[in-house]
């Protein structure tokens, strides 16, 4: 599935999830049991904590599907990147490859590869089948041409590879942030409603100003949590990003140096 695609799938289906989170859990009659004025969410401070985070209003649904997206993406990630990296550990399959270079057995490296299969593989069989090609008998390459091919197909395979370990990762960011804005934007909105109990005529509206700042204060804890996290997640893969291409350029520098000194 194309990233646009997924995202946009994703978004509809964490929408309508946090809707009926928000409705049929949070908003359940059961919660409200000591309060007959659930309809008007005048629920004191000290009431049941999915009543009181029902009180946030709106943005808490907004804040659930952005939660949900998040912990998604992040599922997604961790399952794509395991999928990258392979079978076995990445410095077990390169030395075994390497060693199999060494005795000239390329196409046991080959096989190696189809068997490991993750990322790095990926950019040792496209350099290996390459070279193949390219040494066989009556490819009527040049020697010196042979391994620009090879460098070739090897750059062709790392521009395929490369996107597919950052996929969504911009929009664990952009999420990130969207919930921060949304967090402080039911703050602002619970403060607002704050003030306008405390400034009523007469006695200032007590359930008013008490309902106004536990709006604020839920939507500025779920906004917290849901940029908290998801900043956290898109650090961790974008240094185990870096990582994987760390290591695919050592292999591919490494592999190219041999299969020049094979020639």
């Amino acid at each position: 599935m194309k990233q646009s695609a997924f995202i946009v799938t994703l978004f509809f289906v964490a929408m309508i999830s946090a809707y009926l989170i928000y409705e049929l859990v949070l908003g359940n009659p059961a919660n409200f049991a000591d309060y007959a004025t659930k309809g008007t969410k005048h629920v004191p401070l000290g009431g049941n904590i999915m009543a009181l985070t029902y009180v946030g209003g709106p943005l808490v649904a907004l804040l659930i599907g952005l939660s949900i997206m998040v912990i998604a993406v992040i599922i997604e990630r961790t399952l794509s990147l395991k999928k990258a990296a392979g079978k076995q550990p990445i410095p077990k399959f390169f030395k075994t490859v390497i060693d199999q270079i060494r005795s000239g057995n390329i196409n046991e490296a080959v096989a190696s590869c189809d068997k490991q299969r993750g990322s790095v593989a990926n950019v040792l069989k496209s350099a290996l089948t390459r070279y193949q090609e390219v040494t066989a008998a009556g490819s009527g390459i040049e020697k010196e041409k042979q391994l620009v091919e090879v460098e070739r197909a090897v750059e062709e395979t790392l521009m395929l590879e490369t996107p597919l370990l950052e996929k969504n990762l911009i929009a664990l960011s952009t999420i990130s942030s969207i919930a921060t804005m949304v967090g402080l934007l039911g703050t602002v909105i619970g403060m607002i409603r704050s003030f306008k109990a405390l400034a009523a005529g007469g006695a200032p509206d007590a359930i008013g100003l008490a309902t106004g700042i536990s709006e604020a204060l839920i939507n500025t804890a779920g906004g917290l949590i849901a940029a908290i996290i998801g900043i956290v997640s898109y650090n961790f893969f974008v240094n185990k990003v870096d990582n994987f291409t760390f290591q695919i350029d050592e292999a591919k520098y490494n592999v190219m140096q041999l299969l020049k000194t094979s020639k």
